[in-house]
């Protein structure tokens, strides 16, 4: 018998269809902003892309949210052989983490060594919760950083003098004292401004 195919099947099968890439890389390029390289990579498979988009439901990031999928995700993934299927963090996960970096309580460079691996092994973690246990909050309290600003400035008394004649450069030897000096818990922008203004003083 011939089959007749209702405008209403059509219409039921074309919703329950999962977004084509063409489709996610206009959304991915247009809605969240990323480039076509992006765009490109994170739509390479629709799992991969699922992924993505389930972390853009619990953050606004959505650049961070690319970085993250592309970079440590993938490279756990490539390093492990497995598929995103396989991958022991949900997207909340991924999204938790990229909140506390957002919110400046920890580096993205803690993030990635310390806090992702940390969740790895603990899935049902919480970031901010792994970040206390492991002391790595970063601190913007004035009075802890201009301690460790002044050790800091007082270990390199010639260097002092360098920027204060126009060598400006020497600014990030500073924060990398202040950096190993804090443990890494000094707030960099903080941090980076107090510095700044201390080495302007006369």
């Amino acid at each position: 018998p011939p089959l007749i195919v209702s405008q209403k099947m059509l219409d039921d099968i074309k919703a329950e269809m999962p977004a084509l890439p063409e489709e996610l890389l206009k959304q991915f390029e247009g809605e969240f902003k990323l480039s076509r390289y992006d765009a490109t990579n994170l739509t390479e498979t629709k799992e991969l892309a699922k992924y993505y988009l389930d972390i853009t439901n619990h953050t606004t990031n959505y650049k961070a949210a690319a970085n993250w999928v592309m970079g440590p995700v993938k490279g756990w993934l490539n390093k492990n052989a497995f598929s995103i299927e396989q991958f022991p963090l949900m997207a909340e996960s991924i999204a938790d983490i990229i909140s506390i970096i957002d919110e400046g309580k920890i580096s993205n460079a803690i993030g990635e060594q310390k806090i992702f691996p940390a969740m790895i092994a603990q899935p049902d973690s919480v970031a901010i919760k792994i970040a206390e246990s492991l002391g790595v909050i970063q601190s913007s309290d004035a009075d802890f950083l201009e301690e460790v600003v002044e050790k800091a400035l007082n270990s390199y008394p010639d260097k002092v003098e360098e920027y204060r004649n126009g060598k400006k450069g020497v600014l990030g030897l500073f924060m990398g004292e202040v950096m190993k000096l804090s443990k890494g818990k000094a707030d960099p922008k903080v941090a980076s401004q107090m510095l700044r203004k201390k080495l302007e003083e006369n």
